[in-house]
């Protein structure tokens, strides 16, 4: 294998599992260990810089970042990354006077169609940059799904207010109780660019169901049900009632009618339950409101007598897995379901609506409804001065992914508007320090400790149950997040190899908890993992290729069960090894908007 080449700064970002797998590249290990530290206004900006809602995301986001954590290597549980960026958010001192604010005009304007989290981060990303920003949405405040779809009892409304305040108070002149009904007419109002970030705002339905028609009153779709209730249009709902949908959509819908008169509330899903969409802590937290979750029932018939819905009739299904990985729902010839119900709420997924977008704007779009955009860097659209985003782009997403299409769309319409390559994206900032302090010390906590993962506490359930404001997760005290910040690994202290300095002592491999570090005769890959004294079988992770040393061999790191412990650097005789901090700031229209000492 060719040595490796940690000058690149993909190396090192991939070693950072967590951060890696978080769309916005928010750098975790260095917001948890200044929680750890107290400092939680740092903290908060650190995020606030990278996924631009810490408050809203540390309630709200699906965590793509926490399967990837490396402790959950080493023990059941990954560190409550998520909960701790709400500690942040809880704990901060006011941040407004330290954020960025909009630059001298530099003649630019763009229209923002849509106030969800692509849009504003859209807006906070180029406002800095002295662009007029008009932000467009048929709501009377911003923060699209956000507001809409989110419970109050999991994202309280002033939360979500304040942050989205921090970037409407960079001067982005708003438009709200606005739809925009025509493209062709947007495009006629000399914007420089258009970014699209109106969501996925159709909710599917079950149109060709018997008693569909019949028992209109009485059947809702998911999304708009949970609109309706977010602007106090819909304050109640019947006794019964089923949930249709396997997703986080459901679960928030099940929830919510619990708080708005549901006694009998229960979710039916055609797949098994370890197939839903829905995250594990959303199922969770709905079966603890004694939330029944009945799965592999696929719906046949709404039963109507008399005019009124009286219930639903369904199918027993099983799954059978093919070997290609297809699912297949077989029937168990058991005799049909009734499960009575007043009222049921379709969420069974969401989909784009463009009916505003005209044909002769040129824009184009997929046989799924999702618009032709170039690729998912630049987000730009078959007609070069407008961009999409979020939902509107690749469909139903999350939070944290709407965020990561606003920065590249940003960095598009920036360069768009300077007359630049879109697809020539500047760099990323990263930086690579030492962090050696004296003898054996580092300017980090380096041990590895054992406590178990920290459990939120939450709100009485008979208070939560009576109001939909009340917020269900309380959040994590000081304490408790000094002690799970305490479990991170540190995985951006990067073990650092110098081959030059290298004596082949072997006293890394000695002392080497996991055994990731060999010394051995360099070989094709497939040759070295296996050959390695712990064989490295997640080929998702990159081997640590030394150049050359004294002998002939190279030195292997398996960077997949490496612990980040830094004992390597602190026994090397010679300091050959060296831990060094990696920061990785994602590519950004405006980059390092805040300056965090």
């Amino acid at each position: 294998m060719q040595a490796t080449d940690t000058t690149d700064p993909e190396y090192f970002h991939k070693v950072v599992d967590c951060q890696y797998a978080c769309p916005a590249h928010t750098p975790v290990p260095a917001y948890i260990r200044l929680i750890a530290q107290q400092r939680y206004t740092d903290a908060y900006l650190i995020n606030w810089e990278s996924n631009v809602f810490p408050g809203v995301l540390g309630r709200t986001c699906d965590r793509p970042c926490e399967p990837a954590c490396r402790r959950g290597r080493v023990e059941e549980e990954p560190v409550a990354i998520c909960r701790l960026k709400r500690v942040a958010a809880d704990f901060k001192d006011e941040v407004a006077d330290m954020l960025p604010k909009a630059g001298p005009p530099n003649g630019k304007k763009i229209a923002l169609i849509g106030a969800g989290p692509a849009s504003l981060t859209v807006a906070r990303d180029l406002a800095p940059l002295g662009y007029e920003l008009h932000l467009y949405d048929e709501q009377a405040k911003g923060g699209g799904f956000m507001r809409s779809q989110i419970p109050s009892f999991r994202l309280p409304e002033d939360v979500l207010d304040e942050e989205i305040g921090y970037i409407l108070n960079m001067g982005i002149r708003t438009v709200f109780d606005t739809y925009v009904d025509s493209m062709a007419e947007m495009l006629t109002k000399g914007y420089d660019a258009i970014f699209v970030g109106s969501g996925a705002p159709k909710g599917r339905d079950l149109p060709k169901l018997p008693g569909r028609k019949e028992a209109d009153e009485n059947i809702h779709i998911g999304i708009n049900w949970l609109a309706n209730v977010a602007f106090e249009h819909t304050k109640k709902i019947g006794k019964r009632v089923i949930v249709l949908g396997g997703g986080n959509t459901a679960m928030d819908c099940c929830r919510t009618s619990r708080r708005l008169g549901g006694e009998d509330v229960k979710v039916i899903v055609r797949s098994p339950f370890a197939d839903m969409k829905a995250s594990p802590w959303e199922k969770e937290d709905a079966m603890h409101e004694g939330i029944p979750i009945i799965d592999n029932h696929v719906p046949r018939e709404f039963v109507v007598e008399k005019g009124k819905l009286v219930g639903m009739t369904f199918e027993k299904v099983e799954a059978v897995y093919h070997p290609d990985g297809r699912r297949e729902l077989t029937p168990t010839g058991e005799d049909p379901e009734f499960v009575p119900c007043d009222d049921v709420l379709v969420a069974i997924g969401q989909e784009n609506a463009f009916p505003w977008i005209e044909k002769e704007t040129g824009i184009r779009f997929t046989s799924w409804g999702t618009p032709i955009i170039n690729d998912d860097e630049t987000f730009q659209s078959t007609r070069k001065e407008v961009f999409f985003g979020g939902d509107s782009a690749f469909g139903p997403s999350n939070i944290i992914t709407a965020v990561a299409h606003g920065h590249k769309a940003a960095v598009s319409i920036d360069l768009y508007c300077r007359g630049k390559d879109i697809s020539k994206r500047p760099p990323p900032d990263v930086t690579l320090v030492g962090q050696k302090m004296g003898i054996h010390e580092w300017s980090y906590d380096s041990i590895p400790i054992a406590d178990e993962r920290k459990i939120v506490p939450l709100e009485d359930l008979k208070k939560s149950l009576s109001d939909r404001m009340v917020e269900v997760e309380l959040g994590f005290d000081a304490e408790a997040a000094f002690i799970e910040a305490e479990r991170c690994l540190n995985c951006d202290a990067q073990t650092v190899f110098t081959d030059v300095e290298c004596i082949e002592c072997d006293a890394c491999t000695d002392i080497c908890p996991t055994s990731c570090i060999t010394f051995t005769h360099n070989a094709p890959e497939d040759e070295l993992r296996a050959k390695l004294l712990v064989p490295a079988e997640n080929r998702e992770q990159d081997l640590y290729v030394s150049g050359p040393l004294r002998t002939g061999r190279v030195m292997i790191k398996d960077e997949d069960v490496c612990l980040h412990c830094g004992l390597c650097a602190e026994r090397c005789p010679t300091a050959a090894w060296d831990m060094q901090m990696f920061l990785y700031n994602v590519t950004k229209a405006t980059p390092n908007l805040v300056d965090i000492k």
